[in-house]
């Protein structure tokens, strides 16, 4: 019996470290099972909003709308009928004299004199000025 002491002690002890030494995780795992009670919140949608804008657009100025979209430009191929200015000396702003040049917003693009389709972009009035 003496000699069966000294082992079931050591046994004991190897074996009541094993938990103490295994750590705790390093933050894997689920709360609950640390003992912390978290509790979910979730948000309902709001009912007076007939459309579903994603979290980051309906913080924005303009809500729902993507940011590339909120500044609509005209791309090559679409006719400009209204809200535009012919640019009459189109040298000034160090454009080509060859093409006719519209302004429409804070935009110039080149266009087809007859059809009024944008022929070509050629960039804000800010930059151009500059």
């Amino acid at each position: 019996m003496k000699r069966i002491l000294p082992g079931l002690l050591v046994l004991s002890l190897a074996l009541s470290a094993a938990p103490v030494l295994a750590g705790n995780g390093n933050g894997n795992g689920k709360g609950a099972q640390k003992g912390e009670n978290k509790v979910k919140v979730t948000r309902s949608a709001n009912p007076a909003n007939a459309v579903h804008c994603p979290p980051g657009l309906a913080k924005k100025a303009v809500p729902c709308v993507p940011p590339g979209q909120v500044k609509a430009r005209y791309g090559i191929g679409d006719r400009i009928e209204r809200d535009y200015f012919w640019i009459d000396d189109p040298y000034r702003y160090g454009l080509k004299q060859t093409g006719y040049y519209v302004r429409a917003g804070d935009y110039v693009y080149q266009v087809d004199r007859d059809t009024h389709k944008v022929l070509n972009l050629i960039g804000a009035v800010a930059d151009i000025l500059n």
